[in-house]
């Protein structure tokens, strides 16, 4: 692995931030995506500094395709490892009461983005008869929970999407795996989900969820295995949640 570049989109926080802290502790080169620039050149600096190791920086917005084309063509041929994190959830409504400005964000960013990334790597995987595409998967996407509809339903697009990559792909050399987490801390999910409200967001404070360092290093596990070994997916939860709606709230009980 050491050597290897690996691009991380919505890199700048949580489960994003921690994975690309995992792979420069390995020694690989980063290409980090986000929206947020000053983000990412404080992250640059960081990483580089501690880890002796090249980070590129790209910033742009996956939900918009031809800031995607014009930021990844030139590098498309380096990346070695595509990790697909950009993602988020908004708004936690009935389908009836459904606010349609999140629904096409979610749908735009977990879905479209997603593709757009893949879209623009892959034919170089393909070239170069290796590579490795990691998505973020999700618990949603398994099971669905109430209120959870539409990001649900991406997310489902999601292991869909991972599984049809497979198939396509797999005649080239190309493994193509997911990670599905649950309840993840250390991360903008929540705050996000909530427009910014922080009570509304403070969702952890009687359960251990996953942290977004758990989640990094499955990815790590994925991506580190021998080049005849695809790990398909690893769906993880922390202990006090056994479902989406199987959670034991009797306080937090691993701090």
């Amino acid at each position: 692995m050491k050597n290897k570049t690996v691009l991380i989109t919505g890199a700048t926080s949580g489960i994003g931030l921690a994975t690309a802290h995992v792979f420069a502790a390995h020694k690989c080169d980063l290409i980090l995506t986000a929206r947020r620039e000053d983000r990412l050149a404080n992250i640059k600096e960081e990483i580089e500094s501690s880890f002796g190791i090249r980070v590129t920086t790209l910033c742009f917005d996956v939900r918009d395709q031809e800031a995607c084309a014009a930021a990844v063509q030139p590098i498309a041929d380096q990346v070695d490892i595509l990790v697909n994190n950009a993602g988020l959830a908004k708004g936690l409504s009935p389908v009836h009461e459904g606010d349609l400005t999140h629904w096409e964000t979610m749908i735009d960013t977990n879905i479209k983005g997603l593709l757009y990334m893949t879209r623009l790597i892959s034919p170089e995987m393909v070239r170069k008869k290796s590579g490795h595409i990691i998505n973020i998967c999700s618990t949603a996407g398994k099971e669905v929970y109430p209120n959870g509809n539409v990001y649900c339903a991406t997310k489902f697009a999601v292991d869909a999407l991972t599984k049809a990559l497979r198939v396509d792909l797999h005649v080239h050399g190309i493994r193509v795996s997911q990670v599905s987490p649950a309840h993840v801390e250390e991360t903008e999910f929540a705050r996000v989900r909530f427009d910014g409200d922080v009570e509304k967001a403070k969702i952890y404070n009687d359960f251990n969820p996953l942290k977004s360092s758990d989640v990094a290093e499955a990815i790590w596990f994925i991506a580190s295995q021998p080049a005849h070994v695809n790990v398909q997916d690893i769906l993880m939860m922390g202990t006090q949640q056994a479902g989406s709606t199987f959670i034991d709230r009797s306080g937090r009980q691993y701090d």
